[in-house]
């Protein structure tokens, strides 16, 4: 029997993104969240849509899935570093590196995975089984929970994400409002929310960002579309439209963040890496 052969990847790999990350970086002011970081580079690098659009898994692009490897091995390079609020920051080293145009991809590679003993695919790409194990772990639950089990996971979210009040409104139907509820900033501003949630193993598409805005009454300031899958480039291009009432985006990965963030069915388990380094440095003294 003929081996099947892998479809070759439309999305470059992680090594091209290490430039454009730290460009937008330095474009953001010096720092930006994984989604800030996301819209620059994509506005740098000027990728089609197929590309952009094209699928890792049921939650992730293949763009957020390289963009994701490129700010580890920045990272462990030491020219990226991440704060405990989950915001990426350019070091003095990537300053240097970036304003010097002296960037070595290559040495970044070879850096990182000699620093971590780690295996790498046929793509050049750290396998982290225990990390990936989890996450398709999630992913399976999520994608098999009952859509009101999923409805009271958002509402559950979005309490520990400040929302009050928050209501599951039980009403069926694609477009439909899942839930209501209020943000409060400060104390002093209010919004009322509605939120709707999409079980979805692929891309959310443009229509569905319609759909939803359309169900929005005029009492709802903002809606929030929460989802297992990804979003297209035109979703969210629909989602932040000009003149039309903004909708709020999470994607199947970003939701899982969260979800590991306040500790929501997921424990974290703490560990710690060797560094054989230090061990051996002992000889020297």
């Amino acid at each position: 029997m003929a081996k099947k052969q892998k479809m070759k990847k439309k999305c470059p790999t992680h090594q091209y993104f290490f430039v454009p990350t730290l460009k937008a970086l330095n474009n953001l002011g010096g720092s930006g969240s994984n989604e800030e970081i996301y819209n620059e580079v994509i506005s740098i690098t000027k990728l089609s849509s197929d590309v952009i659009d094209e699928m890792h898994s049921f939650t992730m692009s293949e763009v957020e899935y390289k963009l994701m490897w490129a700010r580890t091995y920045l990272k462990n390079y030491g020219a990226v570093e991440k704060s405990r609020q989950g915001v990426w920051s350019l070091t003095a080293k990537g300053a240097k590196l970036l304003k010097e145009n002296n960037i070595d991809t290559k040495e970044i590679v070879q850096f990182t995975n000699k620093k971590r003993g780690v295996a790498v695919s046929e793509e050049g790409e750290n396998i982290t089984a225990e990390k990936k194990s989890w996450r398709e772990q999630i992913t399976d639950i999520l994608l098999n929970l009952d859509p009101y089990a999923f409805e009271r996971l958002a509402q559950r979210l979005l309490r520990e994400c400040g929302f009050s009040d928050v209501v599951v409104t039980k009403r069926s139907g694609d477009g439909g409002i899942d839930g209501t509820g209020k943000l409060r900033i400060k104390g002093i501003f209010s919004f009322n929310v509605a939120f709707q949630c999409k079980r979805y193993k692929g891309q959310v598409g443009a229509a569905a960002i319609r759909d939803f805005r359309g169900s929005l009454g005029t009492n709802i300031e903002k809606g929030v579309l929460i989802t297992t899958g990804a979003f297209t480039r035109s979703a969210r291009e629909e989602a932040s439209s000009e003149g039309k009432r903004l909708i709020d985006l999470m994607d199947g990965e970003e939701l899982i963040n969260k979800m590991a963030e306040y500790g929501i069915g997921l424990t974290e388990v703490k560990s710690y890496e060797v560094d054989e380094d230090f061990f051996n440095s002992l000889l020297d003294i």
